[in-house]
């Protein structure tokens, strides 16, 4: 009982540290809109939804502050208290800062936004303090001195930095990269030098307005500037040595030319000796990067003839080509390369964009040619179709729709830093129920247990209607040695058959369920299937209590809106029975399909809530599993 009573003071005390902090900060500020009218005195932040205010609704601590285009202006002091911040955002406001801003105060933060303010003073203190810190937003503000790079890559899960338009300077020193980072930018500053090779993967955009930076992707080349020995170099800039720099130079410019030429040379002599361009051989792809443009990878020689005369198997929705040459020959786009093959975007002579696959390691011909008509035969609202393929023994080509809006992963992924339209909630239920409706046509056609096995965000594509469509049904039964590409999605069951060739036999249409569940685990938190730290998405989930769920697991894009957070729960229900670890205790996906729809609200006119009556249909076919005991679905 004593303990209790201490406890209850000490929690008291932990609150009301945030609620002085919070009224301090109110009163420091110059608030012209009034739009801090609901912090009084006289109520509590965390029961009476003070605006921009969310608190963790077991320990009554604030976790999120997101107080955003209000005109605000004046200091943040205060708001160093609230020790247990998970997420700030200021932007858009005048907030200003008299000394450095220091973040050592907040262990616990993962996404900092603080853009187009007029932050001043050096990088901000205590960075390395945050380790848990996911996107850190900087931009448009008056900071100055150097980018302390080398404590920002030993932030293990940052995966956003936005720093342009400061004042910084220096170079972009870095010995380690940010493997995870993917939306980076430091354009219109004052830094110089080298960039780092591992940079060269972002954009020009992200690098320019910073005369003195070189290297790529920025044209200006380093050479001058890092190659030359400092004496050459001081008398290059004298006017007093003019003539013994620009002989210097022209020596440099004469030496490359030879260089290059040898090199030319050499590299025809050697494609002489070795016949590259000889009968029978095959060509490399002339592309290295997503996003280029040239030809599809063409054998040379009389068999490119024979297979660009002969016929493309064509199926619904084909147009525009024939033969296996008008591929060859139109203009394409690399799209990616993986396990099971390479993609392009094709274009060809009649204007049709169309997608080609061309699939590395398959099984026999023969077993090939069933599975891919009854792939063709595939045609449903929220499938993408197979229109057209090719398969011999050489090759084996397959033909898709092209659909232009991208995946569901760029839409819950794709730059999360400023600028982003976050996907809505509406969308992101309607996305899972499409796509949930393609898997279960896939399940059900023809009793021919056909089963999807590549099941990921990423093959989930998104039409100009804004439909859901599975792209790649049933390509799994066409491979030679079936493997996931990303375990992340990859069901329990599987794991121990990785890399062997039974493991088809072993795959079934539930471990498509569990892949699903997985992607209702992502459109929910908004993080990526590979979870954080060290921990996947799936083995983190299930670690967090139920009543943790809406201030640690969900997206913060998506909470507020308290209708909106009991459909969530829902969702996260059902995602929880799919990812269940065994096999039986999985519902199939026409059950899963059914629970999404009830949560939409499509299925009330009937009376009563359908979610529940599936639920004890499916307690009928298996014994609740663990999870669900714990859900209280039983």
């Amino acid at each position: 009982m004593l303990f209790m009573i201490y406890f209850l003071f000490f929690s008291l005390g932990q609150c009301s540290v945030d609620f002085n902090a919070l009224l301090s900060f109110k009163d420091s500020v110059f608030d012209p809109s009034n739009s801090l009218s609901s912090w009084v005195n006289s109520s509590n932040p965390c029961i009476d939804s003070w605006y921009g205010v969310t608190c963790n609704p077991s320990t009554h601590r604030v976790t999120r502050l997101v107080l955003e285009n209000l005109n605000l202006s004046g200091s943040t002091h205060s708001l160093h208290h609230l020790s247990y911040l998970r997420l700030l955002s200021l932007k858009n406001n005048r907030f200003f800062s008299s000394s450095a801003v220091n973040l050592s105060s907040w262990l616990y933060l993962r996404h900092l936004y603080l853009r187009q303010n007029l932050f001043s003073g050096t990088f901000p203190v205590g960075i390395s303090t945050l380790r848990r810190l996911h996107r850190l937003d900087l931009s448009h503000n008056n900071f100055h001195g150097e980018i302390p790079m080398t404590k920002l890559t030993q932030l293990p899960f940052l995966l956003t930095l936005r720093l342009e338009s400061n004042s910084f300077t220096g170079p972009l020193n870095s010995i380690a990269s940010f493997s995870s980072m993917s939306d980076f930018n430091v354009s219109e500053n004052k830094l110089s030098g080298d960039i780092p090779a591992w940079m060269s993967r972002f954009p020009v955009s992200s690098f320019e307005g910073n005369k003195d930076l070189c290297g790529q992707p920025l044209q200006s080349d380093c050479f001058n500037r890092t190659a030359l020995p400092a004496t050459i170099k001081q008398k290059i800039r004298h006017p007093q040595s003019k003539r013994l720099s620009n002989g210097v130079v022209l020596m440099i410019v004469a030496v490359d030319v030879v260089a290059v030429m040898a090199a030319l040379v050499t590299i025809t002599w050697c494609c002489y000796k070795y016949k590259c361009f000889s009968d029978g051989t095959q060509t490399e792809a002339m592309e290295t990067k997503s996003g280029s443009t040239t030809k599809l990878q063409r054998r040379s020689g009389s068999r490119e003839v024979e297979i660009e005369a002969e016929e493309l198997v064509m199926l619904e929705g084909c147009k525009g080509f024939r033969k296996v040459g008008d591929l060859l020959k139109s203009s394409a786009e690399l799209l990616g390369k993986g396990n099971v093959g390479t993609t392009y975007k094709v274009v060809t002579d009649g204007g049709e964009m169309v997608v080609v696959k061309r699939v590395r390691q398959r099984r026999r011909r023969r077993d090939v040619d069933g599975w891919l008509r009854i792939m063709g035969e595939l045609r449903h609202a929220n499938i993408v179709g197979l229109i057209a393929y090719y398969n011999s023994k050489d090759e084996l080509l397959l033909v898709y729709e092209f659909l232009s809006n991208g995946s569901l992963h760029s839409l819950l992924h794709g730059n999360r830093g400023p600028g982003r339209t976050p996907l809505s909630w509406s969308r992101r239920l309607k996305i899972a129920s499409e796509a949930a409706q393609g898997l279960v046509f896939i399940h059900s056609y023809k009793k021919d247990k056909i089963f999807h096995g590549y099941l990921s965000t990423s093959n989930i594509l998104v039409d100009q209607q804004g439909n859901a469509r599975i792209s790649e049904p049933g390509l799994h039964q066409v491979l030679h040695s079936p493997s996931s590409s990303n375990d992340d999605y990859k069901a329990p069951e599987l794991m121990l058959n990785n890399g062997d060739d039974t493991s088809l036999k072993k795959y079934t249409q539930k471990c498509d369920v569990y892949s699903f569940g997985v992607i209702l685990l992502e459109i929910l938190s908004g993080k990526t299937a590979s979870g954080e730290s060290g921990m996947s998405l799936v083995r983190w989930v299930q670690s967090v209590g139920k009543e943790e769920w809406g201030w640690e697991v969900f997206d913060f894009e998506m909470l507020g809106d308290k209708v909106m957070e009991k459909e969530m729960v829902g969702l996260m229900q059902v995602a929880l029975l799919c990812v269940a670890t065994l096999p039986k205790d999985r519902p199939k996906m026409s059950v899963v399909h059914g629970m999404i729809e009830d949560i939409r609200g499509q299925g009330r006119r009937n009376g009563g809530n359908r979610m529940v009556s599936i639920l004890n249909d499916f307690s009928s076919d298996s014994s609740p599993s663990h999870s669900e005991r714990n859900l209280g679905l039983h």
